[in-house]
């Protein structure tokens, strides 16, 4: 067994499984915290290195491409230090960092291990059901349903529109885009239905505006993984390699689509807006800013 003990966190390997643990100090961030304890099994595993500094080093572990719907559903995303593959590591245990690094490496070269992309997900994410408050709203999952409850300073359309609930069979894609604190970020559930027409995150009703506090709005990543775990995988889906899904997915859901849909869903969110207008929750500027969001997404 190789084990390495940081006030960041703790590697353990027995072999098979590598069981990455958060720390406990404040300097560790909320999202690893929450995130809990990660146990990567050696098949899952893509190559694993020791990253050596005048004052500290980084152990860090990089994962088989689609093994972790963490992984694909923040899309490399995650800022370094929310990162649970990486261990901060005190200069004076740089010894047993590249020691539990090497132990990892020749168990991968014993099995065998391939370096390809996964045609499943050999993690399973985060434990359901998970809720997390951030800036535009209360967004959980509970394996089943997505359910948004939007916060009092939401955009009145979305507040009109009442909590949305979203059953994860007709949730297409999740899209996650982290607050910055220069730039806001978004959590989106792309479904059938409201795949030609996004709006801008903070009117989209299928979305979360993330604009406030950077150290919370990351956790809404726990929901959008929680999901995506539940999401046909990526390699069920498109039969071309990785870098070119995202094109593929475009064609094959143009293609599924006929006139007829594209002119129903226009239909039905212009309805929506002009109950909206009418009842007096949109004012003559935000009508007509949203109609043309929406005209341009057609």
């Amino acid at each position: 067994m190789a084990e390495i003990i940081q006030r960041d966190g703790t590697w353990v390997f027995d072999g098979t499984t590598v069981r990455i643990t958060p720390g406990l100090h404040r300097s560790v961030p909320l999202f690893r915290q929450t995130y809990g304890e990660v146990a990567v099994p050696l098949e899952a595993i893509a190559g694993v290195a020791f990253e050596p500094e005048r004052k500290r080093g980084r152990l860090r572990m990089r994962l088989r491409e689609g093994a972790d719907p963490l992984l694909h559903a923040t899309g490399g995303r995650l800022p370094d230090p929310a990162d649970p593959y990486r261990l901060t590591v005190d200069v004076d245990r740089a010894g047993v960092a590249e020691y539990v690094a090497e132990e990892i490496r020749r168990a991968l070269l014993l099995d065998e291990i391939p370096n390809e992309p996964t045609k499943a997900y050999l993690l399973s994410g985060p434990p359901v059901p998970v809720s997390v408050r951030s800036s535009d709203g209360t967004v959980s999952f509970d394996g089943t349903q997505v359910r948004i409850d939007w916060s009092d300073t939401s955009d009145r359309v979305k507040r009109a529109t009442g909590p949305r609930i979203i059953d994860v069979g007709d949730v297409v894609q999740v899209e996650w885009l982290p607050n910055s604190g220069f730039e806001d970020g978004f959590l989106r559930f792309v479904t059938r239905g409201t795949s030609f027409s996004k709006l801008p995150p903070d009117k989209d009703p299928y979305a979360l505006d993330l604009w406030g506090s950077t150290r919370r709005d990351l956790l809404t990543a726990l929901v959008a993984t929680a999901v995506t775990a539940r999401l046909p995988h990526p390699s069920t889906r498109w039969d071309l390699p990785y870098g070119d899904a995202g094109a593929h997915r475009h064609r094959l859901t143009a293609a599924a689509a006929t006139p007829a849909d594209h002119h129903d869903v226009l239909l039905r969110r212009l309805r929506e807006l002009g109950e909206l207008y009418r009842d007096g929750v949109l004012t003559d500027e935000e009508f007509a800013m949203t109609k043309a969001a929406v005209l341009r997404g057609f």
